[in-house]
């Protein structure tokens, strides 16, 4: 009787091992496919992998205190990040917007920004939010003279629908807000 029950005994461990793998290994399977499926699935936007030379090539700036600014550009209520980088090929500093959703654009390092006629801001010295709803308007006129607010009319103001940035040399004149204008960048200039 005894032999029987310690051979009952050893059956029952045998097969609770060797069901405790099987669970294992169809745990672990099941864990892939929904790994997978989950991959898959994924509701979010594809997220727009940058050129394999880009990371190599653009760089964070370590010369621009804040580097970064974090803000809503387009409205969609998702935190957009706004870097100033470098071009490590070129050694031209821009912008480079993430958006929410993960788009990734940029603004500078050799190509011309916003129609400006300057493609490096290396001289930024005040890089910050422009808050939605601010006015602003551009404060110098055609001989480049700066012009008040009594002297704007009102048609040539703009109040900011969503989040800008401004950007502005330190201790000096010249800059400017930049702002998304019905999905393209567009330039307010602030003396």
């Amino acid at each position: 009787m005894m032999a029987r029950n310690r051979f009952i005994v050893s059956l029952i461990l045998t097969l609770c091992m060797v069901l405790g793998c099987q669970d294992k290994k169809i745990e672990n399977s099941s864990s892939k496919q929904v790994e997978n499926k989950i991959e898959l699935n994924n509701d979010e936007p594809p997220r727009i992998i940058e050129d394999q030379t880009v990371p190599d090539t653009i760089v964070l700036s370590h010369i621009h205190k804040p580097s970064t600014v974090y803000c809503d550009l387009d409205g969609d209520n998702l935190t957009d990040t706004v870097q100033i980088v470098q071009n490590t090929k070129n050694e031209k500093y821009g912008l480079r917007f993430i958006y929410g959703n993960r788009k990734i654009e940029y603004l500078g390092m050799g190509t011309d920004i916003v129609g400006q006629g300057f493609d490096d801001i290396n001289w930024v010295g005040v890089f910050e939010k422009a808050p939605k709803g601010e006015i602003y308007w551009n404060n110098v006129n055609d001989d480049g003279e700066i012009i008040t607010d009594e002297e704007v009319n009102e048609k040539d103001k703009i109040k900011l629908v969503n989040d800008g940035i401004f950007i502005h040399q330190a201790e000096s004149c010249g800059g400017g807000v930049i702002y998304l204008n019905k999905g393209k960048f567009a330039w307010i200039q602030q003396e």
